[in-house]
C-alpha cells in the first residue's frame, strides 16, 4: 500500500481527498493544525498528525512520523479578499507564509526521500484564479501564481530522479480559499470607494444563476488530485470543477 500525506485535511478539499484515497486503498496521513479524530472514518490505514506548514519544527516532526511518503498533497491554504490598497501587508505576508512558503517548505522536506527512492509525486493545489483574473483577490492570486511557476520549474528539476510535480486547480466552490479561512472581515478591506464595485462582485457570486455555473465540488478536487497522483505523463495541470475546466480551455 502506498502512503499519501495531505496538508489541511480537517475540512474541505483536503478532507475529501483523504476520504477518497482511503476508499481507494491508500495509507493516508491526514495532517491538520488542530487534529480532529471525528472527521474521518476509523481505519488502520489512517493516521492523523498535527502540522503547521509555517513552522519548520512542525514540518520535520510530521515528516518523520509519517515515514516513507509516496505522494505529498500541499492543500493547506488561507485567503484574503478585499481591495488590495486596503489590505495590510501583515495579512498579505500571512497568506504567502501558508500558500507559498509553506508549500515550498513541505516540498523541500519531502524531496530527499523521494529522490533517493527515485519515486514519488508532489501535488500542489492552487486555484482557477490563476487561470483568469478575479477582482478583490490580488494577494491570494499572487500567492497561488507563485506556486504555479514554482511547480512547473520543479517538475523539470525532479524529472531526472523520476519524481513528479503536478498542479490541481480548483474552480470556485464552497471552500474557495480567497473567501475562506482568512481570519479577516472582508468588509474591513472594502473602502467606501470600492463599495459599489464589491457589492456587484459578491452579489454576482451569490446570485443563484451564477451559483449554478460555479459547480466545483469537494469531490471534484479530490478526483483531480487522484488523477494527478496517478498520472505518469508529462501533464502538469489538472483543473478541477466544470468552471475551472472551462477556464483552462480558454486560458
Amino acid at each position: 500500500m502506498k502512503t499519501i500525506l495531505i496538508t489541511g485535511a480537517s475540512s474541505g478539499y483536503g478532507l475529501e481527498t483523504a476520504r477518497h484515497f482511503l476508499s481507494n486503498g491508500w495509507n493516508v496521513v491526514a495532517t491538520m493544525r488542530s487534529p480532529r479524530e471525528d472527521v474521518l472514518p476509523r481505519s488502520p490505514a489512517l493516521r492523523i498528525l498535527p502540522l503547521d506548514v509555517t513552522d519548520d519544527k512542525s514540518i520535520a516532526a510530521a515528516i518523520e512520523a509519517a515515514g516513507p511518503i509516496d505522494a505529498l498533497v500541499n492543500n493547506a491554504g488561507i485567503g484574503v479578499a478585499g481591495a488590495f490598497e486596503a489590505t495590510p501587508m501583515a495579512h498579505i505576508r500571512k497568506v504567502f507564509e501558508t500558500n507559498t512558503f509553506g508549500v515550498m517548505a513541505m516540498t523541500q522536506a519531502v524531496i530527499p526521500q523521494m529522490r533517493k527512492r527515485r519515486s514519488g509525486v508532489i501535488v500542489n493545489v492552487t486555484s482557477s484564479a490563476t487561470l483568469a483574473p478575479f477582482p478583490l483577490a490580488a494577494a491570494y492570486t499572487a500567492s497561488k501564481q507563485a506556486i504555479e511557476g514554482f511547480t512547473g520549474s520543479l517538475a523539470l528539476e525532479l524529472a531526472p530522479f523520476h519524481v513528479r510535480a503536478k498542479l490541481v486547480e480548483p474552480g470556485y466552490g464552497p471552500t474557495t480559499r480567497f473567501t475562506a479561512n482568512t481570519g479577516v472581515n472582508v468588509q474591513d478591506l472594502i473602502p467606501e470607494a470600492y463599495a459599489d464595485f464589491a457589492r456587484a462582485v459578491f452579489g454576482n457570486l451569490a446570485d443563484p444563476a451564477m451559483a449554478g455555473a460555479l459547480t466545483t465540488r469537494e469531490i471534484d478536487v479530490a478526483e483531480g488530485v487522484w488523477r494527478a497522483v496517478n498520472d505518469t505523463t508529462g501533464t502538469l495541470r489538472f483543473p478541477a470543477g466544470a468552471d475551472a475546466v472551462a477556464l483552462a480551455q480558454t486560458a
